[in-house]
């Protein structure tokens, strides 16, 4: 605590943002990956599993909409101390008997989970914003890249944790930890993460939620395929295929997926450097077209492999790997861009409702990920991908050029 008190304010806030985020998103990944374990081996089907996480999705469309209206009038310190408290609600939820734990009732539990997570996300990436002095676009781009790497980083962390915890301590018993250890951690937050941070000088009119600026709303369109890009074929019809095809069991499944998330947050991390920061610029909407291009044939790539049968076990875990590293920092690139766009006096509302955006493309994703894996198997699923990323690009084709 006294190394923490000698910091910069603007440090020691950074820092306690940073923390709070990592420990909900370790908790986060755990969570999807035992639930898509656990009621994988019930003998759910892919699109039944996935629609477990419809609420998760849908009410992170609402949250990041609403959410950010009321972080500008709350605080942001408030809003990401309720999404952890949400979480461990959520969480508490799963610790009913089995009999109970139904299909209604974890759609529920997830609901109030997407409400956690959004609330968490959109708090940590706003509050950045009002860290970094207005002219210093390249620290800003450093400290969301970090921001960013390390929280998934975590969440790939959480999907191992979430693997092995189901192996060692079976379904409640997993819960139940997280569940205890993140209530300690929301304690520690309200108690030490500032008051008035990232509230609005004027209060503003609930008709604000929706921007109005031409580049949050194509950069938030960009947002919405790119993420609905990974999402229909990563959530349910990967982990299912590896386990079906590959025949691997809960560890090999969550620890694969585990190490492909960590290895795609470290590459988040250092997307300054491949975006610019070696030729000493910040990069604009030209660089988040360009690197979209790339990433849009790399699916196709592999549903072709897959369906020809060109070394397809092979071809998957290598396109896994290098989509990963494409998708990182494109990724990394759209969030710096949202929080550079963003107004500073209410950025939250900006930020907000970008990430509604990203909610939606998760929503999509997740219900195509089941359903086109349940009828039409994996390569459907990488071939939709592949054209959500061509709409992303083109979306950012018109993206703001120089600032």
């Amino acid at each position: 605590m006294r190394v923490l008190a000698g910091l910069a304010p603007e440090i020691r806030q950074y820092m306690l943002v940073t923390g709070n985020y990592w420990a909900f998103t370790l908790t986060d990944g755990a969570l999807r990956m035992l639930v898509v374990l656990h009621f994988h081996g019930l003998g759910y089907s892919p699109l039944d599993i996935a629609l477990l996480f419809l609420f998760y999705e849908f009410f992170g469309v609402v949250t990041n909409l609403t959410g950010g209206w009321l972080g500008a009038r709350l605080g942001l310190n408030r809003t990401m101390n309720l999404g952890l408290l949400l979480q461990v609600i959520a969480l508490s939820m799963l610790l009913v008997p089995a009999t109970l734990l139904t299909v209604p009732w974890v759609m529920a539990a997830q609901a109030l989970s997407g409400i956690a997570k959004d609330l968490n996300k959109m708090s940590a990436k706003s509050a950045i914003k009002l860290l970094v002095p207005a002219h210093a676009q390249g620290t800003l781009y450093r400290w969301v890249a970090l921001l960013t790497g390390s929280k998934n980083a975590l969440k790939g962390a959480g999907f191992f944790l979430g693997g092995a915890l189901l192996v060692w301590l079976e379904f409640q018993g997993a819960v139940l930890v997280m569940a205890v250890v993140l209530a300690l951690i929301w304690l520690f937050s309200v108690y030490y993460l500032r008051q008035d941070l990232g509230k609005s000088k004027h209060k503003p009119k609930f008709t604000r939620i929706f921007s109005k600026s031409p580049a949050i709303n194509r950069l938030s369109a960009a947002r919405l395929f790119l993420f609905g890009a990974r999402d229909v074929w990563f959530v349910v019809a990967l982990p299912v295929y590896l386990a079906e095809h590959f025949q691997w069991d809960h560890w090999q499944v969550g620890g694969f997926l585990a190490v492909w998330v960590i290895g795609y947050g470290f590459v988040q991390t250092q997307a300054p450097r491949f975006t610019g920061k070696a030729r000493g610029r910040v990069p604009d909407g030209r660089a988040a077209f360009q690197w979209a291009l790339p990433l849009s044939l790399l699916p196709v790539a592999m549903a072709c492999s897959l369906y020809f049968g060109w070394e397809p076990d092979a071809s998957l875990l290598l396109g896994l790997l290098v989509f990963g590293a494409l998708f990182a920092i494109n990724s990394s690139l759209h969030s710096f861009l949202i929080v550079s766009y963003a107004d500073a006096d209410g950025v939250s509302l900006d930020v907000g409702f970008y990430y509604m955006a990203n909610a939606m493309g998760r929503l999509l994703g997740t219900i195509l990920s089941g359903w086109l894996f349940q009828v039409y198997g994996l390569v459907v699923c990488l071939l939709v991908s592949g054209l959500f990323v061509l709409l992303a690009a083109l979306f950012a084709l018109r993206l703001p050029r120089q600032w």
